[in-house]
């Protein structure tokens, strides 16, 4: 999908909206959406407050085997408002984490209107896009409940950077039975999504008294 940019003082050239419309054309990039933080009840970027707009983060993790040039890469929510604009470069196997703060004063400094990140917490998609020329592709997504994103809770790939998507939820355990169901670990905001804890099986003693009999 062509689109028409709104040229910044930036690395890139930004769409001022990216339409539902270019999401089928995909662009082929080892940066891929790792671990995201839409309901943040803590103090996750370090800046010894909290806010629920500051405090939302979203995780990248470079897949490649090279380091990654980040200039083009965009992070938006569902809406394809540019949120964040990243630069730099990412090492292989590398995670960069970008908080609803960093969002909020990148929107301001480049004239977009300031709101972070603004991941729904009824529910929202994360995107990553690129420009390509005067392409805008979408190079990965994803879409989350309202279960996933309450309070403290985090989903993303486990294993890390190539598996499917769960919550990470040793801070507020989800017991319900919408999947993705939780995994009883704790968020790893800009780290390898591992597990410490070996996740336990919960049943009523009489079956337990049926296997141990």
């Amino acid at each position: 999908m062509r689109l028409v940019p709104l040229c910044l003082s930036l690395l890139c050239l930004l769409p001022a909206h990216i339409p539902a419309s270019a999401t089928p054309a995909c662009a082929d990039a080892a940066l891929r959406l790792n671990e995201l933080m839409a309901g943040p009840a803590r103090d996750w970027d370090a800046s010894g407050t909290f806010s629920s707009r500051d405090d939302e983060w979203v995780e990248v993790v470079n897949t490649g085997a090279t380091p990654l040039a980040l200039a083009g890469f965009i992070l938006s929510d569902g809406d394809a408002l540019p949120r964040y604009a990243l630069s730099g470069t990412l090492a292989a196997g590398g995670h960069l984490l970008v908080t609803g703060g960093q969002s909020y004063e990148w929107e301001r400094a480049s004239g977009f209107p300031a709101f972070g990140l603004s991941l729904g917490n009824s529910g929202d998609t994360a995107m990553l896009w690129q420009v390509v020329g005067a392409e805008t592709l979408l190079v990965d997504s994803y879409t989350y409940r309202s279960h996933e994103a309450a309070a403290d809770r985090a989903v993303g790939r486990f294993p890390d950077a190539t598996g499917a998507w769960v919550i990470f939820d040793a801070l507020n355990p989800y017991a319900g039975s919408t999947l993705p169901a939780g995994n009883g670990c704790a968020p790893t905001p800009a780290l390898v999504n591992v597990c410490d804890s070996t996740p336990v099986r919960r049943m009523p003693w009489g079956t337990m008294k049926t296997i141990y009999r």
